[in-house]
């Protein structure tokens, strides 16, 4: 809560719609900081009449998901639709959706936005172990304790994790769920006022 209702660290490497962008993504999505880095303009779809994040490998640049399972589709959240400056359909001849991140020396994009992140937890007395893999652990467990209806393998398709149940059947099954399931997921997700951070 203290980190959300903080203002943007005037010290950053980042713009404020980086900052704001990146931060948003992970609490509405669950994604990990690294996908979120790599999202490029072309990574944003429309499929079966909804929007969404298209979480695949780069093999021109070198980077791929964390995991296998982590290669997918996420609908995108009307909250992050609604976000103006985010600009998700916007054209403007970037290749990524965040353009000012930098390239470490290990070829991990976004270390400008990490290093950044890091500082300003601490300048406003976050402990060590709440970290930016929190906002998944967060999505994760808001999603785990809502209505029967929402199923555990669309959870986990969302947040790009092997099913606990793996067999042949899940994993054919989990390829063929439909968009509007997943999407009934992400809008499940919702925040007080007080959490979101402003654009």
């Amino acid at each position: 809560m203290a980190l959300l209702a903080s203002t943007h660290y005037s010290g950053a490497a980042v713009s404020h719609r980086t900052w704001a962008g990146i931060i948003t993504i992970g609490m509405f999505t669950g994604m990990r900081l690294g996908e979120i880095c790599n999202l490029r303009r072309q990574d944003i779809e429309v499929i079966d009449n909804i929007p969404c994040f298209h979480v695949r490998p780069h093999t021109e640049d070198n980077w791929s998901p964390k995991t296998a399972a982590g290669t997918g589709i996420i609908p995108i959240h009307s909250h992050l639709l609604n976000t103006n400056n985010l600009d998700l359909f916007t054209d403007d001849g970037e290749k990524y959706l965040f353009p000012d991140l930098t390239l470490s020396r290990a070829g991990e994009r976004g270390d400008n936005f990490a290093r950044a992140f890091s500082k300003h937890k601490k300048r406003i007395g976050i402990p060590e172990d709440v970290t930016f893999h929190s906002f998944r652990h967060t999505v994760s467990t808001k999603l785990r304790n809502l209505e029967a209806h929402i199923r555990e393998l669309w959870i986990d398709t969302i947040l790009g994790d092997e099913a606990n149940h793996k067999s042949q059947g899940t994993i054919n099954y989990t390829s063929g769920i439909e968009v509007s399931n997943l999407q009934q997921v992400i809008e499940a997700l919702t925040y007080p006022l007080e959490c979101i951070i402003p654009f």
